[in-house]
């Protein structure tokens, strides 16, 4: 009797010594660091910290104080569906199938993990507020537009007065405004826009997660700055038209290019040649779009610090693609030169040892699903065709990777430190254009026909050639579906 008791004790110290191992190794819930996804729509990188002289960014300039700015970061599509589509499956668009707008991921690639499905599967609640995944904007404000419910565990789609306001926008194409210039210097305040409305619920649910201490993905989605560029009236009053500068071509420039190249800066025809005093308005009107959006990002980053979680929460600010406000005589998005593919990136937060520092290297955006899941201790899918870039989140000086790669149409684009190099066409058939950023940051003076650059060519027609190579790798584990898929949207 005294023999079974003994070892009945034993059996239960063994047990509580067990017990008390595993809840001590064991990591609990609210130390998983959570993350908070920021993308505005439609923004380039005319902020104060990418060097702006006039846009005032506040916000954003501090959260870069705080994390690693990526000053060379570029989409893979200067369209806001195909790359929303490639940076949420870390995957290219010869990959994910989806090379415009208007489609859903899973007609093409089914069975894709995304990334926040990669942090549902590890027990976060993934929450989207606003546009992550394409929509029609604004005919989708406050709908689900083309999002992949597989991807949350709950959605808001917020709705704000920019949408009732529709009949006082004014556009270049009356009654017409996601895919035209067009603005409103609104009435009323931040909190009744759709964006400010998104800022609200964002803050709501910090304030949840705070209590609940559950680890969570919260992406919210900006419409802001995307047409119509909608803000209340104090923020046009930041941005004097008569201080306004438009950027200018020479006379003959268009021949300079290639075809394609040429199509792609001249496709919207009412934006060609716009005259000065509407250029002016658009401009003011950009910026004060993204001074407005960011005032609701600091609204939500005082949230996150004010609630507690700040210093185990990762920031990822970013926008969808790049924007041409005049520059090569465009406006808008949809080319291969830099001021479409170059998109703002600030990454903070835990595991982001250079704070403050300026990372120099090329980075893109299939690189948020391997840096995520390894700044948080999980393993992307073998599809994920990006890499991590926590490297030089711990040391700014490193370099992750040597290039960055964008396409569009039948065009494929190498952006390296020193050039960018783009083909039009199979093997460059349909022109080739290089740009050397030592002597020509804006891309005005194309050497893609210049003897003296032939040797420098060919060593980047190499190095773009793999880069095609391996965009089109079968990505592992993933079901491509192959079609022509027809759909359009009204504008």
């Amino acid at each position: 009797m005294i023999h079974s008791l003994g070892r009945s004790l034993l059996f239960a110290f063994a047990c509580s010594v067990l017990f008390f191992t595993m809840t001590s190794i064991a990591p609990a819930a609210d130390s998983k660091p959570n993350v908070l996804f920021l993308i505005c729509d439609d923004l380039n990188c005319d902020l104060g910290c990418y060097g702006h002289p006039q846009v005032q960014s506040p916000n954003i300039d501090k959260l870069a104080k705080r994390g690693v700015r990526f000053q060379n970061a570029y989409c893979q599509f200067p369209l806001c569906g195909p790359s929303r589509a490639s940076f949420m499956t870390g995957m290219y668009p010869d990959q994910t199938l989806v090379h415009r707008n208007a489609i859903y991921i899973r007609e093409h690639v089914p069975n894709v993990k995304t990334i926040p499905q990669m942090f549902r599967d590890n027990g976060y609640f993934a929450t989207r507020v606003g546009k992550i995944y394409h929509y029609n904007v604004p005919k989708h404000i406050g709908t689900g537009g083309h999002d992949d419910p597989y991807s949350w565990n709950q959605t808001f789609n917020p709705r704000g007065r920019d949408v009732d306001d529709e009949d006082l926008i004014f556009s270049l194409t009356p009654g017409s405004f996601g895919g035209t210039l067009s603005w409103l210097a609104a009435d009323g305040t931040d909190e009744e826009q759709t964006d400010g409305i998104a800022a609200d619920i964002a803050i709501k649910q910090l304030k949840k997660f705070a209590k609940s201490k559950q680890p969570f993905f919260l992406a919210v989605g900006l419409y802001r700055p995307h047409t119509p560029y909608v803000a209340p009236k104090d923020y046009f009053k930041k941005y004097p038209t008569d201080q306004i500068n438009v950027p200018q071509i020479p006379d003959g420039y268009l021949n300079t290019i290639p075809k394609p190249a040429r199509q792609s800066v001249t496709r919207k025809k009412n934006q060609v040649n716009l005259p000065d005093n509407l250029a002016r308005q658009a401009i003011q009107a950009y910026y004060s779009s993204i001074t407005f959006a960011d005032a609701q990002l600091g609204k939500i980053l005082h949230a996150l610090k004010e609630s507690g979680l700040e210093d185990n929460t990762i920031i990822v600010f970013t926008s969808d693609h790049g924007y041409h406000m005049g520059e090569h005589g465009h406006w808008q998005k949809t080319t291969l030169f830099e001021n479409a593919t170059h998109v703002p990136l600030i990454i903070a937060g835990p595991g982001v040892l250079a704070k403050g520092q300026t990372a120099e290297s090329p980075a893109e955006m299939v690189d948020f699903y391997p840096t995520l899941a390894e700044l948080c201790e999980m393993k992307a899918p073998a599809s994920a065709a990006g890499v991590s870039q926590v490297p030089t989140l711990k040391d700014a000086s490193v370099s992750s990777r040597d290039s960055a790669f964008t396409q569009y149409a039948n065009g494929y684009s190498l952006r390296t430190p020193r050039y960018r190099y783009t083909e039009w066409g199979e093997d460059g058939k349909q022109g080739v254009e290089l740009y050397d950023h030592t002597t020509d940051a804006a891309e005005m003076k194309n050497l893609g026909t210049d003897p003296a650059t032939a040797e420098v060519r060919a060593k980047l027609a190499k190095q773009l050639h793999k880069r095609i190579e391996q965009a089109n790798v079968h990505p592992k584990g993933v079901t491509q579906v192959k079609f022509e898929n027809r759909r359009r949207v009204p504008k």
